[in-house]
């Protein structure tokens, strides 16, 4: 009788994300896997079909997590601005020294990947593309509610937003003042194109 390997998928995901994230695709080994995750290469095969799928069930587990701490934001602030701003903070300011990596894992990939791995970034771009637009959504419930100027375009604005975002996580990576980081946050909302 063949011997059925047992583990947590969701826990191995977790620990694959937080590997992939600190250390990009590339720089990420079978064997560094296997060590994070503690299942052996066959296992890994068997459960993901190799690498790529369990990077691309990593890139997924951390778009969620995005999109769960923006809904958290939401769920706690009752303006649609506040609670995106809180966003930026929690991801930008309070995670910098609890994450695995203070550059987003999407941006990293994008920037490390190259055309030999189109599918990595073909995934990737799709979950720019599902924050993108919850961020849309967000500043559409804010336009609605009088908050941000309803003659703006609501996707400019979202991706004015993460190109801050991407900076700004890279900014507060070599500058650990969280209080002129978080000033930055709140300046962008005060400012052009808001």
């Amino acid at each position: 009788m063949a011997k059925t390997t047992t583990f947590d998928r969701q826990e191995v995901i977790d620990k694959a994300t937080n590997l992939y994230w600190k250390k990009g695709f590339h720089a990420t080994s079978m064997r560094n896997l296997q060590d994070a995750v503690d299942l052996r290469p066959g296992s890994i095969y068997s459960a993901f079909g190799n690498k790529d799928g369990l990077f691309k069930e990593a890139l997924a587990n951390y778009a969620d997590m995005s999109l769960s701490l923006l809904q958290q934001c939401k769920d706690e602030h009752d303006s649609p601005l506040h609670a995106l701003k809180a966003f930026m903070k929690l991801i930008i300011v309070e995670s910098q020294n609890s994450a695995p990596n203070g550059i987003c894992m999407l941006s990293k990939t994008i920037s490390e990947l190259t055309d030999e791995n189109q599918d990595l970034i073909d995934v990737t771009k799709a979950h720019l593309v599902n924050i993108s637009s919850a961020l849309v959504r967000l500043i559409e419930e804010a336009q609605t509610l009088g908050e941000v100027d309803k003659n703006k375009n609501a996707e400019d604005l979202a991706t004015h937003v993460q190109i801050q975002i991407t900076g700004l996580r890279t900014f507060a990576k070599i500058n650990k003042d969280k209080n002129k980081v978080s000033a930055m946050i709140d300046d962008i909302f005060t400012h052009y194109p808001f």
